[in-house]
């Protein structure tokens, strides 16, 4: 039930009575040592595994794979194990490891909080001016199999939002980025992603427009519909001219500069 509430969403007022009753869980990830005796109790007292001849030479490229994630390491553990013939002993290496896992199965669940937190970090970094995070980070959604519309997507957000008038340039080098990756696709399409992502964290910032349209919204939702001024409206119709549409309009044009002082708001 609690899953998806939130303050602007009605069904919050719902379950805010019981928000005082409830215990609250931080799931954090496991130590390598919990991974560790994890592993060794998953091979010597799991009912299939403790029949098999295993030795775990090496844990480490199983351990950083998990993310200090039990389910993620178990499943580690028995998709190698299963590489091996049932009357074949198993002798678990880095190596053999990484070459068994057909996905790269690293600490970062598209559907969970951590692909939030990247990206999250991600455009912080831009928005912070750190290429080498923005690169370490881009680095940690590919690897973890992000699609890379999405990470393309996100820094065209950036130039407009970040980046912005305080160089327009930006936002065209991200949508060119978009494009070249629509076009040539993975893996080489890291590149221009990379390219982008280091422009716009080198790039000076500026949030104007974004601070500008969020003003905007804001008056518009608070003063409501409020009408045209009749010199800034077209006249197509001869009724629209009789009720003065368009009349005592300034053409910019028209004076020195092409700029004229005019009414533009509404009242």
């Amino acid at each position: 039930t609690l899953i998806g509430a939130t303050t602007e969403n009605p069904s919050f007022e719902i379950i805010r009575p019981l928000l005082s009753r409830c215990q609250l869980y931080v799931l954090k990830s496991l130590e390598r040592a919990d991974l560790e005796q994890l592993l060794q109790k998953a091979t010597t007292s799991d009912s299939v595994l403790s029949e098999r001849n295993i030795e775990i030479k090496e844990s480490g490229a199983m351990i950083r794979y998990s993310g200090g994630d039990a389910r993620k390491l178990l499943n580690i553990l028995e998709v190698t194990v299963n590489s091996f013939a049932q009357d074949e002993p198993v002798v678990i290496t880095d190596a053999l490891v990484e070459s068994r896992l057909q996905q790269n199965p690293l600490a970062y669940d598209k559907d969970g909080e951590m692909h939030y937190d990247i990206i999250s970090a991600f455009i912080k970094s831009i928005r912070g001016s750190d290429p080498d995070a923005a690169l370490y980070w881009m680095a940690r959604m590919i690897e973890g199999g992000e699609d890379p519309q999405f990470i393309a997507r996100r820094l065209v957000i950036s130039a407009a939002e970040d980046i912005g008038l305080a160089n327009p340039n930006a936002l065209l080098l991200a949508n060119a980025a978009f494009d070249a990756v629509m076009k040539i696709g993975w893996p080489e399409g890291r590149i221009p992603l990379a390219e982008a992502a280091v422009y716009l964290a080198t790039s000076p910032k500026s949030n104007s427009a974004y601070n500008g349209i969020n003003s905007a919204l804001e008056l518009v939702r608070r003063s409501g519909n409020q009408p045209v001024p009749l010199h800034l409206r077209n006249a197509p119709t001869e009724l629209m001219a009789d009720l003065h549409y368009g009349d005592g309009y300034k053409y910019p044009h028209d004076f020195p500069g092409n700029f004229t002082p005019q009414q533009y708001m509404p009242k």
